[in-house]
């Protein structure tokens, strides 16, 4: 059954390191099922704002809903009905991948896991890799592994950062077609942080744009381009890179295309 209901509702978030501010009051939304870009030069604070939806670092002010749990008290509730995807997260070295994938389906719960398993490593490609230990694939395999790890327990949200960087273009397409699947499949809501412009208009039904820890750009690609008077959403995004590194963040560019509703 798809999800229902807002999977992220950050209010007011804001987090400062020293006397630098790296997200300031930021409100994001993401109704469940949707498919949501969140771009932003370095230093931006998208890395910042990730970490803090998931847990990993606790805001200075403002609050965070997961999937329906408030943050930090129900973090471990929340996590279980979310997928994280990340190049640098550890694999068990010395598991072959099948058997990695089986224990990660143990630890969310899954009764019956070998089905689930198999479909996985089928829908992503990678038979190839199911007998192989983890130390033996190279660092595009190990993301390709996490992405079907992440996926194995229906979570309704899926964080994907960077899913793809390491990834040649043929097995990123296979992926991207993947997680649409997954999509359409299960309801599952799909949050992107990506630099690759044309994987976000192919992943992500709204883009939000982060500049000095605000919204700079909410919209679809097409209504984010235009805001910035131009046809193409690359174009827009190298706007706003450019305007964050010549000011101290208080004219970052035109005003958001509005928010965006499904």
């Amino acid at each position: 059954m798809a999800p229902s209901g807002d999977v992220v509702v950050a209010r007011s978030l804001t987090k400062r390191f020293r006397d630098q501010v790296a997200v300031d009051r930021l409100d994001l939304v993401v109704p469940a099922g949707a498919r949501v870009g969140l771009l932003g030069p370095n230093g931006a604070g998208k890395t910042t704002t990730l970490l803090m939806l998931l847990g990993a670092i606790s805001p200075d002010a403002g609050t965070i809903d997961l999937v329906g749990e408030r943050l930090p008290r129900h973090r471990s509730r929340a996590l279980g009905r979310v997928g994280f995807v990340a190049g640098y997260l550890p694999l068990p070295e010395n598991l072959e991948v099948r058997e990695a994938l089986m224990i990660f389906a143990g630890f969310y719960g899954l009764r019956r896991p070998k089905p689930i398993v198999d479909a996985a490593i089928e829908r992503f490609g990678i038979e190839h890799l199911a007998d192989q230990q983890s130390r033996e694939l190279s660092s595009g395999q190990r993301t390709l592994v996490s992405i079907v790890k992440s996926t194995l327990h229906e979570p309704a949200l899926l964080v994907l950062d960077e899913p793809t960087a390491s990834l040649d273009p043929a097995v990123a397409g296979r992926v991207r077609e993947a997680l649409l699947g997954i999509h359409r499949e299960q309801g599952t809501a799909l949050l992107v942080t990506s630099h690759n412009m044309r994987e976000v208009e192919i992943l992500c039904e709204r883009v939000v744009i982060l500049s000095h820890g605000g919204i700079a750009a909410d919209g679809t690609a097409e209504e984010v381009a235009a805001a910035f008077d131009t046809d193409d959403l690359e174009d827009a995004f190298l706007q706003i890179a450019a305007r964050s590194r010549t000011t101290a963040g208080a004219e970052d560019g035109p005003a958001a295309p509005g928010v965006w509703r499904p």
